[in-house]
């Protein structure tokens, strides 16, 4: 039988930003599942799961909906005979060849790791109360959501989607059509049935009139296990089973319209409901699901229910067993990742140079240092550790005890407290303004002796110098950004290294595989929940993850959150809006926004007069999307202020309900955000260092000005005014640059900022 692949995505209809100031209050449970059952579309793919299909044709197998990068290897195998997964096609135990399974991109999926399960049987067991999936291997991959988000993937199939719910701070699971079938067997909650009718169930909301039973530990916004005579599935739920009892007079047909489905006398026809149907979208759309009269109650959305069965596989493998079944996979990986290495350092250009290997203590540097090692027998080698300062004590001691076990001498560069000294100028780091990694990280990995030989060169020959190599554990299927990736670069950040990247096409299962394989000691993290071991308070890691700091080391957490409230209460920001992530933005992304509007959380930081200062952070830094950008922390300048200002750089949106202030020049873009937060970007450096000097001269002169007028008399169209002391430019600005020739400030600048140059670096 062939299984389709379910997607879980959210609907374009959520794409859209909502304008804080028309918030209305938190949602009520009822609606939030309402719109919860609408954006959750599930797309029908193409592509299989199993069958008889061997080989993937990418060309025949993928449409690419948009622009963003698309991976050709997003797919394992499955051996149906022993249950295992595979990462090459044929199995080691038994000799038979896997069925395709495809994941969802960016396809970097992993073992359950022993907390993940843990946190999965708790959600099956609350919700439904029973966890049929016992000692199986379930794997997990990500996909993209709110949060952490993976779908579940059992015995070859999509089981479910496990995901971190921002709203609650808590997990939540829903499950696939297979899943649904399969907790069915065992399930003592969470369940509904409906009444036969001859109209199709998928993606429609059912009145009351059509429910059998509903379960009375249902609550509004659960998904249900739903049955249909010789049907089943799983929906959604619009509210609590303790309310359905007092409904019986709302379940009259007459009382119901529109698209709410009543019960019909024919008995339904099952082969309507195949594997094909429609799906959510398709079948019905949010206009009409919302055109059910007002006396009409909606007790339910069916998300997905046919008359297929599915069974659990006989067969349950141990971990030995996989590893077994892939050796001869693995054998190939380590030889050609070992190939890359020595074919890149042996070349003659690099033989005479110093080789590192980038250890930060995760599961991709491990593996990375035991390649290393075997490829380097007659070369020595050193591990680097850039101790950034806040990093997990796991972490540190895991890193110095391997590399002590390993016998690699370890290179240990550490910022100290330099995270602490300089989060009190720039506030907390976030997502799209990352200043901690020019501060804690880039800083050390300049320090490494090797590199300092090239300080001296110059001109083109320092442009081009090469002083060490570094073999790194970076991989493609990471992220979307790291997809491009080849295997060796020139590190951006410093020049004077050249990366190697031997592990860049493999995922997250053929790292793990081979750490089992080898045998190796791994971070104690990862068994933690931990999906990422990196500084433990950074604004990339998960609201999950953060919850787990809490629990294992309170102290930390203490500390870090502290700081956020008082952070918050400075920029009139509630306790809600650090409890929920919102921190971890500059700028907020639509689920974000949607989030705050589900939650009533205002994000909009209070502007608050202060002494001018200008604080840049480190240099200039390549951005993910192309081009450089500088970043700074700017004080004594409020917003407002610099909206009816800032004309003079270039065309101007002041987004004030978002915070922002956003200036489009001939040479990039300028961003200013309410908590005082400079975001320059530009293609090149030279215009990146060149635009923010232009940025930090208008805000200079902004704090500086004296009213003079002097300005307002040079402007040649009349576009600069003196109001209240400042100056103001209106949109009939021809940018001439005549009003900062005349400026007093202007021609100060370099007194008055000084030393700019070297804290960017130039």
């Amino acid at each position: 039988m062939h299984q389709k692949k379910e997607k879980y995505q959210t609907s374009s209809s959520q794409k859209q930003k909502r304008n804080s100031s028309d918030r209305k209050g938190p949602q009520t449970h009822e609606k939030r599942a309402e719109n919860r059952s609408r954006d959750f579309k599930e797309k029908s793919s193409a592509r299989k799961s199993s069958g008889s299909e061997r080989h993937p044709d990418p060309a025949l197998s993928k449409k690419k909906s948009s622009p963003r990068f698309e991976y050709e290897d997003d797919y394992i195998f499955w051996c149906r005979k022993c249950n295992l997964p595979l990462i090459g096609e044929e199995c080691g135990i038994c000799g038979g060849k896997g069925d395709i399974l495809h994941l969802s991109q960016p396809a970097d999926v992993r073992f359950c790791s022993p907390y993940e399960r843990e946190v999965l049987a708790e959600q099956l067991i609350s919700a439904f109360g029973c966890d049929p999936l016992g000692d199986r291997f379930v794997l997990l991959n990500k996909i993209p959501g709110e949060d952490k988000t993976d779908e579940v993937i059992v015995d070859g199939f999509i089981f479910g989607v496990l995901r971190f719910e921002l709203s609650e701070m808590d997990y939540s699971f829903e499950p696939s059509l297979q899943g649904a079938k399969i907790l069915l067997k065992s399930a003592e909650g969470r369940k509904v049935e409906l009444k036969k009718t001859n109209r199709h169930l998928n993606g429609k909301n059912v009145a009351s009139g059509l429910i059998e039973s509903f379960a009375s530990n249902i609550k509004a916004g659960d998904f249900v296990l739903v049955t249909a005579g010789s049907l089943s599935g799983y929906g959604i739920s619009y509210i609590n089973g303790v309310d359905f009892a007092g409904m019986e007079s709302l379940s009259k047909p007459e009382a119901q319209s529109g698209t709410v489905i009543q019960p019909e006398v024919r008995a339904q026809s099952e082969s309507e409901y195949s594997s094909e149907t429609k799906s959510p979208s398709e079948a019905e759309s949010p206009s009409e699901a919302e055109s059910s009269s007002e006396t009409g109650t909606k007790v339910i959305r069916v998300r997905k229910v046919d008359s297929s069965e599915a069974f659990l596989h006989p067969e349950i493998p141990d971990l030995g067993a996989c590893i077994e079944a892939n050796k001869k996979h693995l054998q190939v990986l380590g030889k050609n990742a070992i190939n890359t290495i020595r074919g890149i350092i042996s070349r003659n250009e690099h033989r005479a140079l110093p080789v590192y290997v980038s250890f930060s203590g995760g599961k991709d540097s491990l593996v990375v240092l035991d390649l290393a090692k075997s490829a380097l027998k007659q070369r020595e080698f050193k591990a680097f550790f850039l101790n950034t300062g806040i990093e997990f004590p796991e972490t540190v001691e895991f890193a110095r005890d391997l590399c002590r076990e390993m016998k690699v001498p370890l290179e240990e560069m550490s910022s100290g407290s330099a995270f602490w000294e300089q989060v009190e100028k720039f506030g907390p780091p976030a997502k799209d303004f990352r200043w901690c990694c020019k501060v804690c990280k880039l800083a050390s990995a300049g320090d490494l002796e090797a590199g300092k030989g090239a300080c001296s060169l110059s001109g083109k020959e320092a442009a081009n110098a090469v002083a060490y190599l570094t073999i790194d554990g970076k991989r493609k299927h990471e992220s979307f950004s790291r997809a491009r990736i080849a295997a060796s670069e020139t590190n951006p950040f410093v020049p004077a290294q050249l990366n190697i990247f031997p592990i860049r096409d493999w995922r997250a299962l053929e790292v793990w595989l081979y750490i089992h394989w080898r045998g190796l000691s791994y971070n104690p993290l990862y068994d933690q929940g931990f999906e990422r071991v990196g500084c433990w308070l950074c604004p990339s890691a998960l609201a999950a993850e953060y919850s787990r700091v809490k629990e294992l080391h309170p102290e930390m957490h203490a500390r870090w959150n502290a700081f956020l409230l008082e952070w918050a209460k400075k920029h009139g920001l509630s306790e809600k809006f650090v409890e929920h992530g919102f921190w971890r933005w500059k700028e907020l992304p639509p689920k974000m926004l949607r989030l705050a509007e589900e939650l009533g959380i205002s994000v909009l930081a209070e502007e608050k007069a202060e002494d001018f200062e200008i604080e840049v952070v480190g240099g200039i830094s390549p951005c993910k999307a192309g081009g450089f950008s500088v970043e700074a922390g700017v004080r004594g300048i409020r917003e407002k202020e610099a909206a009816d200002f800032i004309n003079v750089l270039g065309n101007t949106v002041y987004a004030e309900e978002l915070g922002m202030l956003l200036v489009k020049t001939r040479t990039g873009t300028v961003k200013f955000f309410s908590n005082g937060n400079l975001l320059v970007s530009s293609e090149t450096k030279e215009k990146a260092v060149c635009l923010f000097k232009e940025a930090a001269k208008q805000f200079v002169r902004l704090s500086r000005c004296t009213g003079c007028g002097i300005c307002e008399k040079a402007c040649p169209v009349g576009a600069v005014s003196i109001k209240e002391g400042k100056p103001h430019v209106s949109e009939t600005c021809i940018r001439c640059g005549k009003c900062m020739e005349s400026c007093v400030v202007t021609r100060y600048f370099d007194k008055l900022v000084p030393g700019l140059d070297e804290k960017l670096k130039v």
